[in-house]
């Protein structure tokens, strides 16, 4: 039951998200916005997944982690920034929101 609610409110988040990158036109060829996070952040490819639609769901976070790139790639190619920032922290173990609040 929780994984599942965890589920919905995830989808939930990258959606609305996405929604907002796309009206702001932050698209464009996926090679082209990889380039650029690489040349101007020093970001790599930390993370990604397939949604189920198709669309591909990546994290770039930059080598000093002081920033990070999540982004979507359509299945015909065309790539959209959802978010951006940075203080990226890692976690090596995953930690349950519950846990972390107490």
């Amino acid at each position: 039951m929780h994984k599942s609610l965890l589920c919905v409110i995830g989808a939930g988040l990258v959606f609305s998200v996405a929604s907002a990158a796309s009206a702001q036109n932050i698209c464009g060829p996926h090679e082209e916005i990889v380039k650029r996070l690489e040349k101007n952040y020093k970001e790599a490819r930390a993370g990604f997944g397939l949604a189920g639609n198709g669309t591909l769901v990546e994290l770039f976070v930059s080598q000093d982690k002081r920033t990070w790139t999540f982004m979507y790639t359509r299945p015909d190619g065309i790539t959209c920034l959802m978010a951006a920032g940075g203080d990226w922290e890692k976690i090596d173990t995953p930690v349950a929101v519950k846990e972390e609040m107490s």
